[in-house]
């Protein structure tokens, strides 16, 4: 099992000798250990009363650790050309999926094999164990726990990624460009929009629209009334504010509406979403572009702005620089989607490592920056099971999650100054069931004389209430499934909270403003928690990296 570890960095490096002889070993090991305690002579010892569940324990990792050489790793290392993410990475604009779909029924095999092994392993009751067997035992199931889910995502891939590249017929998708310096609950308010065309593994880039040149819809989509109570019509009344719901099937539904009804004759068959720290992970890999579009050039035409993007600076520019130096909010739009299209055909055209392209979309999947919806069903099931999901509700929804949503009230660019944490705290059981705090702090980091240095565009001018340098933010909180959520502070003081229900989720909404300089902090208290797993968090990503605002768990110390 301590061999696993290096079998996987090595494929992930591409070292595919040294993953061979790895494998050998491994083969070598699992095959004596599996003969070894299936015998008679291990199985009787088993019965040994107080030790017999340590050789009990060890028969279970040595078939498990047989199983996955014979039936997972075997299978997948035949099948190692078509699973390099080389492979898998864009050539002149198309993705060669053909090795990919020969593999999918190895890779959902094996996917299916580590899991089967991950549940025999999790059944062990360590603490039953010799202190020396406990250990190992407790790291093999994490190991295998990590891989269950790293096959899950690849067997998910080898099943979704013919079709949404056009295997079978081509198809349109629209792309969501999120703009984070105005926070949405799944990332910031949609503000350029794109059509993505594939066909046959090719990829190409067609119409780019911004949400203000959609107008408002009246009447309003249709909405689902429980998301309705919660965040108003306006789901259903413009792009900008789809997503003010974390849930993204939802906020993807909404925009292909909207989308097919100002484009009669149009039909889309999914929406991607993703924000410009997304284009930094990909420039990572591509390595710096240069923006040498002749539209992009008529724009910045006498500003200071870069002539070519980094994955250092793409963000300040995007988020803030370009508010200083164009000043026409559509000619904003224009340059958002212009740049947003010349890091997109850096990445199809196979600008860069392979391998890098195809980690980075994966980093921004599991930091929540990366979307997708088809609105394929048996397409969308599959998706349902990978961090591209973006739902609020449904099997991952279960046990004791939270969410922390993030909705600017100040009608502006201004989250691009905001810090925050979010941490759960786990309070002392009331009865029989559990009781958390949810805590928010943040911080308005904005320039002290922000009211006259920034522009107005970026601090809302006052236009909605909001003083002129100040943050007005809507926190929504979800809680688990069936709790209640009891009570809202800021800074210590009760305050209004707003409450509803999604799903079976209790909400709590809390409003607050900041002036520059200020911090405040939010505790959202539910109780009634029945779930007696280990406390998940999920929030709506921001410029911020992921790890600098979720903190540890803390539980307080109950007599």
């Amino acid at each position: 099992m301590n061999l696993v570890p290096q079998l996987r960095a090595e494929l992930e490096d591409g070292d595919h000798q040294a993953a061979e002889l790895t494998f050998a070993t491994i083969r070598k090991e699992t095959t004596a250990a599996r003969s070894t305690t299936t015998a008679a002579i291990w199985k009787g010892a088993s019965f040994i009363p107080v030790y017999g569940v340590n050789f009990s324990a060890v028969r279970e990792v040595a078939v498990s650790a047989d199983d996955i050489a014979v039936h997972a790793a075997a299978p997948l290392l035949e099948r190692y050309t078509s699973l390099s993410l080389q492979a898998l990475s864009p050539v002149d604009g198309r993705i060669d999926f053909g090795e990919l779909q020969n593999a999918a029924p190895s890779i959902s095999k094996a996917a299916n094999t580590v899991r089967l092994s991950h549940e025999r392993m999790a059944s062990i009751d360590v603490s039953r164990l010799l202190p020396e067997l406990a250990r190992p035992v407790g790291a093999a199931t994490e190991e295998l726990k990590q891989l269950t889910a790293l096959l899950n995502t690849a067997s998910s891939s080898a099943q979704l990624l013919p079709a949404l590249l056009g295997a079978d017929e081509p198809r349109d998708y629209l792309v969501l460009v999120q703009n984070s310096s105005e926070a949405r609950a799944t990332g910031g308010i949609p503000g350029a929009l794109a059509i993505l065309h594939t066909d046959d593994g090719r990829i190409s880039l067609g119409e780019q629209s911004s949400a203000v040149a959609m107008g408002a819809f009246r009447p309003p989509m249709n909405v689902d009334p429980e998301q309705l109570a919660l965040f108003t019509d306006r789901l259903g009344t413009q792009m900008q504010n789809v997503n003010l719901t974390p849930d993204f099937p939802t906020a993807a539904q909404s925009a292909k509406l909207m989308w097919e009804e100002r484009n009669a004759g149009q039909t889309i068959d999914g929406v991607l979403a993703l924000d410009p720290v997304v284009l930094s992970h990909l420039l990572e890999a591509t390595g710096p572009v240069n923006l040498s579009d002749p539209e992009i050039l008529n724009l910045v035409r006498e500003t200071s702005l870069p002539s070519a993007l980094t994955s250092d600076n793409v963000v300040p520019t995007l988020l803030s620089d370009v508010y200083h130096e164009i000043e026409d909010p559509q000619a904003q739009d224009a340059y958002f989607s212009a740049v947003a299209a010349i890091v997109f055909s850096a990445f199809t055209e196979g600008q860069g490592d392979g391998g890098k392209l195809v980690k980075a979309l994966a980093a921004s999947a599991e930091e929540n920056r990366l979307y997708l919806w088809s609105s394929h069903s048996a397409e969308q099931d599959i998706i349902a099971s990978t961090p591209l999901h973006g739902s609020v509700t449904g099997k991952d929804a279960g046990g004791a999650n939270f969410g922390v949503y993030f909705n600017d009230g100040t009608g502006a660019k201004m989250d691009y100054y905001v810090n925050r944490t979010v941490q759960v705290i786990q309070a002392c059981s009331v009865g029989e069931y559990g009781q958390f705090a949810v805590r928010v702090t943040a911080t308005n980091n904005a320039p002290a004389d922000a009211a006259t240095s920034l522009p107005a565009y970026v601090t809302g001018g006052g236009v909605f209430g909001v003083e002129p340098g100040r943050i007005r933010t809507n926190y929504v909180v979800y809680g688990p499934s069936q709790a209640f959520v009891e009570t809202a502070t800021v800074n210590g003081q009760p305050v209004p909270v707003s409450t509803g229900k999604h799903g079976q989720r209790p909400v709590g909404t809390v409003q607050l403003e900041l002036g520059p300089g200020e911090t405040s902090t939010i505790d959202l208290v539910f109780s009634g928690v029945v779930q007696g797993s280990e406390p998940q968090l999920r929030v709506s990503p921001t410029i911020q990296p992921l790890e600098d605002v979720v903190k540890p768990m803390e539980r307080e110390t109950c007599g």
